[in-house]
């Protein structure tokens, strides 16, 4: 319960006495009166409280800049001034906390957004953070719903593990080890057996491994939680700490993996597009500012408009082999305007991504079973195809405008021969993962999954241009300040 929010004000009759609490916003004062924008978080929309010139002393009034946080008690009535319906007519203000104009850094201008993510405690504040975690809250909500009511269960897969779920190798350590005084075996390497866990951990790359085991048992399994990357990169695609989706799925097979994934996202997207509609409106119209500055060949298509090409049509189903041969065929691959070259058995870049979905198919599109060279250990391999130039595997990647591959899976290998074969083949001990090992030897079973990166669809549905912009506090090389 609590107070009554901004929002719920904004939606009451004329007449109401109300007590409005936030941060200021603006103050601008004129011959008359005073006029006081105030925002509380709940919406994009401030409320403006007024008062006639002296109404208030002027050692409250002073106290009350851009910034500062107040209470006031008034009663609601319709706006004479441009920009909003209702107002509140001041009857009574209290000042909470103050903000020093000469110290408070948000002032009533324009912010680049890396001087933002300097201040990212303060961030939020703006009318675009604001938005963008209002949406990103709507989102995490769509995501548990869509799994709930799909008869899902959500699993906490840990986030210390032994295992690396990727084989990349790029993960952060997790000791209590003493660093200066690192206990050492007879050959001189550290000696993890000292350690808490009496072996070597990190936090995890991945739930899915763990997602798998729940699958096995419980059918449908969803994991929504923190993973870890220690890859030191800069680029705007890319974080330390993220969120991971992940569902796992017993008895679905490539097929069903496909038209979930779709059915999922379009969901979760369109719940977004369906509660969040003044926030994308902002959110819209900052992009457009933005990309006038563009010439009109590279511009991105209007926000909501690429919503709902997503939610409208029907993704196109396409093979790794047949979406090679449409791109060496393609005019920008004969006129050598691909950055990157194509040919079988590349993992595509995300030009050659958005080519298909942008330019060749004009919608979404699932690509499915990839070089076996290219992809992960726990992918089913296919039977050999004299079609395909080489070994394939039933993986799939669901590919956006403007963004390249937002969701990648497949399903998983559940032939025990196999697997371990294949996990010999790019040097990863079985006796490591005998656990995961253990359910292709008792009760195997076709089983399927995906993941999502949920800062990539934070991306994708609030049109922004880097990923640490979409999460309250990024953590990347360098940076984890807050």
């Amino acid at each position: 319960m609590g107070p009554i929010q901004i929002k719920q004000i904004l939606e009451c009759k004329i007449g109401t006495q109300v007590v409005v609490k936030g941060w200021v916003r603006t103050k601008r004062e004129s011959k008359n009166a005073v006029f006081i924008a105030i925002n509380d978080g709940s919406t994009i929309h401030t409320i403006q409280a007024v008062a006639e010139s002296g109404q208030i002393n002027e050692d409250t009034l002073r106290l009350i800049t851009t910034g500062s946080c107040v209470r006031v008690v008034g009663l609601l009535v319709a706006s004479a001034g441009a920009g909003q319906a209702v107002e509140v007519k001041i009857e009574e203000v209290e000042v909470y906390g103050t903000a020093d104009p000469d110290h408070y850094p948000l002032q009533p201008k324009k912010h680049s957004l890396e001087f933002l993510r300097e201040i990212a405690h303060l961030r939020p504040r703006t009318n675009t953070f604001s938005a963008i975690l209002r949406i990103r809250h709507t989102l995490a909500f769509a995501i548990n719903q869509y799994f709930n009511d799909h008869g899902f269960f959500y699993l906490h897969t840990p986030i210390i593990t032994a295992s690396d779920a990727e084989g990349a190798g790029e993960m952060f350590r997790v000791t209590t080890l003493d660093l200066n005084k690192l206990p050492r075996t007879d050959e001189g390497k550290i000696d993890f057996k000292e350690d808490f866990f009496g072996r070597e951990t990190n936090l995890t790359v991945s739930g899915q491994l763990e997602g798998e085991l729940g699958a096995m048992a419980l059918s449908k399994i969803y994991t929504f939680g923190p993973t870890f990357r220690a890859e030191n990169s800069n680029t705007t695609r890319h974080l330390a700490e993220f969120w991971m989706i992940e569902p796992e799925m017993a008895f679905f097979e490539l097929e069903d993996n496909m038209n979930l994934a779709e059915d999922f996202v379009k969901y979760v997207i369109g719940y977004a597009v369906q509660h969040c509609a003044d926030d994308l409106e902002f959110l819209q119209k900052r992009l457009e500012e933005e990309e006038k500055s563009k010439p009109q060949n590279e511009r991105s298509m209007p926000l909501l408009e690429k919503l709902n090409f997503v939610i409208s049509n029907a993704f196109e189903r396409v093979t790794y082999t047949e979406a090679i041969d449409i791109l060496l065929k393609s005019k920008p691959h004969k006129e050598k305007k691909f950055q990157y070259d194509v040919a079988w058995g590349i993992d595509l870049q995300s030009e050659h991504e958005r080519f298909l979905v942008e330019k060749h198919f004009k919608k979404p599109v699932i690509l499915t079973n990839y070089p076996r060279a290219i992809k992960s250990f726990y992918m089913k391999q296919n039977d050999p195809n004299p079609a395909e130039p080489g070994a394939t595997v039933r993986a799939m990647d669901v590919l956006f405008p403007g963004i390249g591959e937002i969701i990648g899976g497949s399903q998983r290998e559940d032939n025990y021969d196999k697997l371990v074969t294949r996990m010999h083949e790019v040097g990863i001990e079985p006796e490591a993962l005998w656990w995961y090992l253990d359910t292709r030897k008792f009760g195997t079973a076709p089983h399927a999954g995906f993941g999502l990166g949920f800062e990539r669809l934070v991306l994708f549905v609030t049109g922004m241009g880097n990923i640490r912009d979409v999460i309250p506090f990024p953590r990347a090389p360098k940076s984890a300040e807050f």
